[in-house]
């Protein structure tokens, strides 16, 4: 049997779009004249398609999409996740389902076991689980058919979660053949966590495994496609790109399969999915261009190459708007990278507004107090000349704020916090760095050498620097990754880090939830992201002892 594994990039919600990117891979499939074809978990709404899973009319559409595949199913097996209805009263309202059509029926539907409520994800809010599990013969194969989690019983990270192991029991029934139709995202580390698990079910069954993945950028969460077919003992039969949509095929009887290129550098790998969901974010949220401010810093620096790269430098606006405490180095920066990426540059002035803001806000002593209300009143006029440009020329507004200083408030509520999707939000400042440098040597340093090298300022009062109120962040995040992501007790940290340092940046950390629940969505590509994976309340009492 040849088998086409189909990594499509799903729009979550566009049933239509979809329909007819299954289609034309369908078609591609048939052109090698593939007996089936296999595509990811929910193809038809996308992943994750959230509360619009409570929409009846979207449902309606989505099984009317399945009706429609099936019809060209005449000539070729077609596999693919779909969202269906549970008829019994009393329980969960849905099914994360996957049905296997051919000659124009739908010949099997099997729904998904395991059902996750952690991190990102929160599908008991939706689904009942499977009743059962049993394997279909197709064409002299019987395939064993599961969806996503239900293969992650054997990742040591959350197998102690499930007691049922589907793949262990659809061999147990006779299947010849391990499928599953997944919708994972990306992390750094996770390609690899992934494989593994992929390789311990082939062992552990002594079963080829067979694995589809969506890929693209779904508002923050990232897929990395990657789909593949392993063998018995775990090795690679066959294998697709990472981060695009891709076919690959695979003979049963010869053994033979498409093993194409894939990015394994963890470095590039984080670059290519920053620029994956920028892009789709951008274009699946209907906006053709960006505008961003541009200050002579590493972070702009870096979110404006990513946009440059993903987007094209037509569709790139910077702008630079510089105060009274703006370097000349930072200026001179700002340009020299507008130039070197062919983005649209504008110069905005600030110091006029400035001016009459501290007139009108404090009108018997007009002088700034070098105060944090100065610092944030600057940044909101710049939040004001960025949103003024979006408007104007219909443009999404990026922030650029990183991880770090994210994570102890370093930023200001409606200012450089404004903006319609915050790209770099989930990279430490010592990776902004790392990114950086890689961009340089991928794209022969359009990144000018002084902005990498100078000292982080905000440069919202005289000679200021990151480090006056923040450790050297080599250590700063260090502690942010230990408590944020690793889940450090305080007494852990404070063996390895000192405590007064600890306590001070912790408290840092939990006062400023209300900042991030107000803040622009930003890209995953860590463990543990701020947004929808970190759900910590606001108004709470608990105190750091």
């Amino acid at each position: 049997m040849l088998i086409a594994l189909a990594q499509i990039n799903p729009v979550v919600g566009d049933i239509d779009y979809n329909l007819n990117r299954v289609i034309e891979y369908t078609e591609k499939a048939k052109a090698r004249n593939a007996d089936l074809v296999i595509f990811s978990e929910t193809v038809t709404v996308g992943y994750p398609a959230r509360d619009l899973l409570d929409r009846q009319e979207l449902i309606d559409d989505n099984l009317k999409a399945v009706d429609e595949m099936a019809k060209h199913s005449n000539d070729i097996g077609i596999l693919c996740g779909f969202v269906e209805r549970n008829p019994f009263p009393g329980e969960k309202p849905l099914y994360n389902a996957a049905a296997l059509m051919h000659k124009g029926k739908i010949i099997l539907k099997q729904h998904k076991s395991l059902l996750p409520d952690y991190d990102v994800f929160d599908e008991r809010r939706y689904y009942e689980p499977a009743h059962c599990v049993h394997p279909v013969e197709f064409k002299g194969i019987k395939l064993g058919i599961t969806i996503c989690e239900d293969m992650w019983t054997y990742s040591p990270d959350v197998s102690k979660i499930y007691k049922f192991d589907p793949n262990n029991v659809l061999t147990l029934l006779g299947a010849d053949l391990l499928i599953n139709l997944s919708a994972s995202p990306y992390y750094y580390q996770k390609p690899f966590q992934r494989f593994e698990t992929i390789q311990n079910i082939a062992k552990y069954n002594k079963k080829k495994f067979c694995y589809v993945n969506q890929v693209g950028g779904n508002d923050d969460l990232i897929f990395d496609g990657k789909s593949i077919i392993v063998d018995e003992e775990g090795s690679i039969l066959a294998i697709a790109k990472n981060f695009e949509e891709d076919i690959i095929f695979y003979d049963t009887e010869t053994g033979k399969g498409d093993k194409h290129n894939t990015c394994e550098d963890e470095i590039e790998c984080i670059y290519l999915a920053l620029l994956t969901g920028l892009k789709d974010y951008v274009r699946k949220c209907g906006f053709k261009k960006v505008v961003l401010g541009l200050s002579g810093g590493i972070d702009s620096t870096l979110t404006a190459a990513l946009a440059a790269k993903a987007l094209g430098p037509s569709n790139v606006i910077g702008i630079s708007m510089p105060g009274r405490y703006s370097s000349q180095g930072s200026l001179d920066d700002a340009k020299a990278l507008a130039d070197n990426l062919g983005i649209e540059y504008h110069v905005v002035p600030i110091d006029r507004i400035f001016e009459a803001s501290l007139m009108t806000i404090q009108p018997e002593n007009p002088e700034p107090r070098m105060d944090v209300t100065e610092e944030n009143i600057q940044a909101r006029i710049r939040a004001n000349i960025i949103m003024s440009f979006a408007n104007r020329h219909n443009c999404l507004a990026l922030t650029t704020g990183n991880k770090s200083e994210t994570a102890v408030g370093y930023s200001t509520l409606y200012g450089d916090m404004a903006g319609g999707l915050a790209v770099i939000s989930d990279l430490y400042k010592c990776q902004v760095y790392e990114l950086a440098n890689f961009i340089n040597r991928k794209e022969n340093n359009v990144i000018p050498y002084n902005t990498i090298i100078k000292p982080p300022s905000a440069e919202l009062r005289p000679n200021q620097q990151d480090k006056d109120s923040l450790p050297e962040y080599n250590l700063l995040d260090k502690i942010l990754k230990d408590y944020i992501e690793s889940d450090l007790t305080l007494n852990e940290l404070c063996e390895k880090y000192d405590k007064k340092l600890v306590l001070e940046i912790l408290k840092k950390v939990d006062y400023s939830e209300f900042k991030r629940r107000q803040a622009a969505p930003g890209l995953k590509i860590s463990a543990r992201a701020f947004g929808s994976g970190r759900r910590l309340p606001i108004a709470q009492g608990y105190k750091w002892r």
